[in-house]
C-alpha cells in the first residue's frame, strides 16, 4: 500500500509540476505566450501524469481488494515483484498513449497567433483552435477515454463492491470499521478524483 502511495504522491508533484512553473512565469513577465514545443510537452505530461492518476487509484482498490477479501493469500500475492511490475506497466500505457496523440497532433496545423481558450495546454482545448482536420484525433481522444478512463472506473467500482460484500458478511463490529478504515481515504481521494474531472469535462466543457 505504501508503495503505491508513494507513487501516487510522485505523480500529484509531477502533475502540478506540468503547468504551475509555466503559469507563474506569464503571471510575473504579464504574458500569455507558449512555445508550439512547450504547448506540447505540456499536452505529453499533463495526459501521462492524469492517467497516471487513474491507473495508480485503481491498483490501490485492487490493492484494498486483496487486502480485505483475502488478507490470508495477500502477502503472496501483493508480494513487490507484482507492486512494481503494475507501476510500470502503468506508466508504459501511459507513455505510448500520450506519444499517440503527441504524434496526432503533430500533423495539424495551427494559424498564428492561435489562442487557445484555456489556461494550460489541454488536449481537448488544443485540439479546437487546429486550424485543419482533427477527426483522427478527436476519435483517438474519445477511444482513449473510454480504455484508459472507463476501464479502470469499472475495476474500482467492482473491487469496492467486494469490499462491501465482504463487509456485510463480517459479524465483528470492530473488524468492519478496521476494514472500512483502511480503504476510506482511498474512496475519498477516488470520489474527488472522478468527481471533478467528471464536472470539469462533461458539465463545464
Amino acid at each position: 500500500m505504501y508503495f503505491f502511495l508513494s507513487n501516487l504522491s510522485f505523480v500529484d508533484i509531477c502533475f502540478t509540476s506540468t503547468t504551475i512553473p509555466k503559469l507563474l512565469v506569464n503571471i510575473q513577465i504579464q504574458s500569455k505566450d507558449i512555445s508550439y514545443i512547450g504547448c506540447l510537452i505540456q499536452v505529453y505530461f499533463f495526459t501521462v501524469f492524469i492517467g497516471m492518476d487513474n491507473f495508480l487509484l485503481t491498483v490501490m482498490a485492487y490493492d484494498r481488494y486483496m487486502a480485505i477479501c483475502h488478507p490470508l493469500h495477500y502477502m503472496v500475492i501483493m508480494n513487490p515483484s507484482l507492486c512494481g511490475l503494475l507501476v510500470l506497466l502503468c506508466w508504459f500505457i501511459m507513455f505510448w498513449n500520450s506519444l499517440v496523440h503527441i504524434l496526432l497532433m503533430k500533423r495539424l496545423t495551427f494559424c498564428a497567433g492561435t489562442e487557445i481558450p484555456h489556461f494550460f495546454c489541454e488536449l481537448a482545448q488544443v485540439l479546437k483552435v487546429a486550424c485543419s482536420d482533427t477527426l483522427i484525433n478527436h476519435i483517438s481522444l474519445y477511444l482513449g477515454t473510454v480504455l484508459l478512463g472507463l476501464i479502470p472506473l469499472t475495476g474500482i467500482l467492482y473491487s469496492y463492491s467486494q469490499i462491501v460484500s465482504s463487509l456485510m458478511r463480517m459479524s465483528s463490529a470492530r473488524g468492519k470499521y478496521k476494514a472500512f478504515s483502511t480503504c476510506g481515504s482511498h474512496l475519498s481521494v477516488v470520489s474527488l478524483f472522478y468527481g471533478t474531472g467528471l464536472w470539469v469535462y462533461l458539465i463545464l466543457l
